[in-house]
């Protein structure tokens, strides 16, 4: 492993979790193999990782030292679950993916269904995706990226990183810190028992997040054994990630359209310990549910915040994802050139929303460190954008042979799902005493009850 890129790496993050302070010893880092990448992707994610794990032992003041194997850290990135008696559910809705235009290239996202009928509203319905690329090759990828978020989809032309840099938004995710802190409400400080094999038991986190990044910081907080609750609206389906991400959760169906489901919002507020959403920038705002109303009902709350395109600029509000953010700041069109490629090369897995989780379970437990040490609550606000921009200023220094998978890689016990069985990766992280282990498998939406 490059340990200049990983050093260099952990001192940002530090500096984003904690500010100027010296930085903690960075962790131990174990069996070094790295993904083949323009970028530092195993590094990042071997220090994310690190990060969220050093977070949990400033909490419980434990002094044992960190262990992170960067070869599992990186297939934690790639998947941690795997089915064993069915194929596993493909990733991607067949019209997704990036297609050349009159003039660039430009990704669609259609992976919900609303993003593709909304893609199919400006492009029309086609039989395959022969004919839906000689539709966008008749496009200025700009014209067509605007047309499509007008109508309610998710698209993103490919832009070089200059290009982005010189773009309102790209100049307004440079402003932005990795991690924007804010102090929250005073509270009593609720202690809770904090053994160091489950840290977390007894705190209660609401999760309304979905896709990656969000859930990803939820089931890393479930391994630490907090009750975590997420809340899916009606009629939300996820099968390619339900048993990837649901590990350790509850999960309840509220609308939070209706009279009804917002005051559930607002009753499970008032008694949880930390929130974590992942609504576009004014979202919760429209509902209701601004930042001061938020810690009005819960004071002492650790709210922990995921936008897409980072929280200011002309796209705060724009839907966008892990793939999308790749291609609008650069990534894809710089691994292209490092490819030597013909066509956008992306990094190997979606890096910015996997790292992003582990930011903001960092941030969680950082928040809860403060609010049992002040009383006060917290706010924290992260983007993909802003953690693709800490990626692009660690461009990969060496060729890779890869990530391989090793006999030894997984759980010992089979996982049981309402979908089937599986095997699970083991930790990629180690605290010593506390275990990093979901204590229930996978669970589909509506499972529970909207209760604590």
């Amino acid at each position: 492993m490059d340990y200049p890129l990983a050093a260099s790496l952990w001192q940002q993050l530090w500096q984003g979790l904690r500010g100027p302070q010296p930085a903690a010893a960075a962790p131990v880092f174990l069996d070094t193999a790295t993904f083949s990448s323009a970028f530092a992707v195993s590094e990042l994610a071997a220090t994310s990782l690190g990060l969220a794990t050093r977070a949990t032992a400033e909490l419980i003041g434990s002094e044992q030292p960190v262990s992170v194997n960067v070869r599992l850290a990186s297939r934690w990135f790639q998947h941690s679950f795997f089915p064993r008696n069915r194929p596993a559910p493909a990733l991607w809705d067949a019209f997704a993916g990036d297609y050349r235009s009159a003039d660039s290239w430009i990704r669609l996202h259609t992976n919900a269904p609303p993003h593709r009928a909304a893609m199919e509203s400006v492009l029309g319905r086609h039989a395959d995706r022969h004919a839906l690329a000689q539709q966008v090759a008749r496009w200025q990828a700009e014209t067509l990226e605007q047309a499509i978020v007008d109508a309610g989809g998710c698209a993103a032309q490919m832009r070089s990183e200059k290009g982005w840099q010189q773009h309102a938004q790209g100049q307004a995710v440079r402003d932005e810190p990795l991690i924007a802190w804010q102090r929250g409400a005073a509270a009593p400080a609720r202690n809770w028992p904090m053994p160091a094999a489950r840290p977390l038991l007894g705190v209660r986190v609401l999760d309304l997040t979905r896709v990656i990044a969000g859930p990803v910081a939820t089931r890393f907080l479930a391994s630490l054994g907090a009750e975590v609750l997420r809340l899916d609206p009606p009629d939300w389906d996820e099968p390619t990630l339900d048993e990837e991400m649901s590990c350790g959760k509850r999960r309840a169906v509220v609308d939070f359209t209706t009279a009804a489901g917002r005051e559930t919002l607002r009753a499970l507020l008032r008694q949880a310990d930390v929130l974590v959403h992942g609504y576009r920038a004014d979202a919760l705002e429209r509902l209701g549910f601004d930042a001061e109303t938020r810690a009005t009902l819960s004071p002492g709350l650790v709210d922990i915040s995921l936008n897409a395109w980072g929280w200011g600029g002309p796209w705060r509000n724009r839907r966008g994802f892990d793939s999308l953010v790749q291609m609008a700041c650069g990534i894809a069109e710089r691994g292209m050139v490092w490819a030597a490629s013909d066509r956008p090369t992306p990094l190997p897995v979606q890096a910015l929303d996997h790292a992003t989780g582990y930011l903001m379970a960092a941030a969680a437990l950082e928040g809860l460190r403060q609010r049992r040490a002040t009383g006060y609550g917290s706010q924290a606000r992260l983007s993909l954008a802003r953690t693709a921009l800490l990626l692009q200023q660690h461009p990969s220094r060496h060729a890779s042979a890869g990530i391989s998978a090793h006999q030894h890689d997984w759980l010992p016990a089979t996982e049981l799902t309402p979908w089937g069985v599986g095997e699970r990766l083991r930790a990629a992280a180690r605290l010593p005493g506390t275990p990093l282990l979901c204590a229930t498998p996978g669970c589909e939406p509506g499972a529970h009850p909207a209760r604590w």
